[in-house]
């Protein structure tokens, strides 16, 4: 619901994000208004581009057919290929791109064709205008490049071309982000702070899990095959820019899924071992590896695909272990609430009364779900919802969502509690409880006080 408000509001760069998924977002919208199929249809594809991505970069390797259908399946069956492929986000395009780069690479280092830079830069130049995070790990791959070789290969006018093209996506986003005081940095410490997935002490462990516990024998093998495999020198960058990654990201309480987008590549190189395995063993080992990449793919599916029905979702292990699956519950039902609340009020009440939400979610479902309720658009200080508000000064009255007692009265006076939000089933999700407040007033003009209700996380 955010990115489609923010394709609403389409601009060169957001506080959390550059453009491209919010693009897109508004686009599938506009194709079909309210169509979950559409609208999760590019991130599907994203996952797609991984999975393909995963068998051609174990042809590029030299394995065989055999292996590049083990690399393809593995890829298919991971729970971050699941779950991202499953909701229209930034990551889940990102993971895309991501897997076509490491693909482009690895081909170029094999047939040493200096011009695949150019699809290499074009590529990774798009995939900029979704997500930085794709240029943090090719950067990574060339710094290990030039450190271990074949430094060859960079030194060409096919390579400097590249580079242009990456520039030349990344530098919209780069542009915004100055001129707005580079709001990003504030996102990226918060979210550090958070201790999402475990912090530092899940880091490690969450790393065995983004592809599933059973499948870690075959992308650690291709770990391994890369740093310290003679026939797989040319391709030792990867190896190292994986554990340099890593180690930074484990410093800088970088989130675990940081790492997500070298396992395409990973499980590519992994499958050839694999492949090997089965070929010295005899005929029970094919069926291990056909039961552990159905044993993967089950749970990741339960996880990722939120396959149970709303009702029995509050209190299940896949809302304990994947929360995010209880953010997409009860939202025409939290937005039904607010609208009681404005049509109680007196109509000349109305006109000059704004909906001020905690956070994004909140703003996205009342400008979505809102309008055949009879609700104006909704204003809110968190990320983007900043960039477009304060309310007009006329509003000298407000609806505030989300916020505790404290945080309401710092800002606005006369306020009592009118709802608290209920999504039905019982799903004990972010919005679940939440205050509904009207104010009758507020301390200062909005325009005053927008600064401090500014947040961005």
């Amino acid at each position: 619901m955010y990115f489609i408000e923010a394709g609403r509001h389409l601009a060169f760069g957001y506080p959390d994000q550059p453009p491209l998924t919010p693009l897109i977002a508004r686009a599938m919208d506009l194709l079909a208004p309210g169509s979950l199929l559409v609208l999760r249809l590019p991130a599907a594809l994203a996952g797609v581009c991984s999975i393909v991505s995963a068998g051609l970069i174990a042809r590029e390797a030299g394995g065989s057919r055999r292996a590049q259908a083990i690399a393809s399946c593995c890829c298919a069956a991971a729970a971050i290929t699941i779950a991202a492929s499953h909701l229209l986000t930034t990551t889940a395009l990102d993971l895309g791109f991501t897997a076509v780069v490491m693909w482009l690479l690895v081909r170029l280092l094999r047939m040493r064709d200096e011009r695949l830079w150019v699809a290499v830069g074009v590529v990774l130049g798009v995939g900029l205008l979704d997500k930085l995070l794709v240029g943090i790990l090719v950067a990574a791959v060339i710094a290990m490049l030039a450190a271990a070789g074949p430094r060859r290969v960079l030194a060409s006018r096919w390579a400097l071309l590249g580079a242009a093209f990456a520039l030349l996506g990344a530098l919209p986003y780069l542009v915004w982000q100055i001129a707005h005081g580079l709001p990003q940095l504030e996102v990226a410490h918060n979210q550090a702070l958070s201790g999402e997935e475990g912090g530092r002490a899940g880091f490690i462990p969450f790393q065995l899990f983004l592809v599933g516990p059973l499948l870690v024998p075959v992308w650690l093998p291709g770990l391994i095959g890369l740093l310290r495999a003679p026939r797989l020198r040319a391709y030792r960058c990867f190896g190292l820019a994986y554990l340099a990654l890593a180690a930074a990201m484990l410093a800088a309480s970088g989130k675990a899924y940081y790492l997500a987008g070298f396992y395409p590549l990973l499980l590519g190189f992994g499958a050839i071992s694999t492949d090997a395995w089965l070929t010295r063993g005899g005929r029970a080992r094919p069926a291990l590896l056909v039961i552990a990449v159905a044993l993967t793919a089950a749970p990741s599916a339960l996880l990722g695909l939120w396959l149970l029905p709303e009702r029995s979702l509050g209190g299940s292990i896949v809302l304990k272990l994947n929360s995010p699956s209880g953010e997409t519950v009860g939202w025409p039902r939290f937005t039904d609430t607010i609208a009681s609340v404005y049509r109680a009020l007196p109509l000349d009440a109305r006109s000059r009364t704004a909906i001020f939400t905690s956070n994004y979610g909140e703003a996205g479902a009342v400008d979505l779900y809102g309008p055949p309720r009879g609700l104006p658009q909704a204003y809110s200080g968190h990320n983007g919802f900043a960039q477009w508000g304060p309310p007009p000064n006329r509003y000298t009255s407000v609806i505030a969502v989300g916020l505790e007692r404290a945080e309401v009265l710092h800002s606005f006076t006369g306020c009592r509690l009118r709802a608290r939000i209920d999504d039905g089933v019982g799903v004990d999700n972010q919005e679940q409880g939440a205050p509904v407040w009207f104010c009758a007033g507020e301390r200062a003009p909005w325009s005053k006080l927008w600064h401090g209700l500014i947040h961005y996380n």
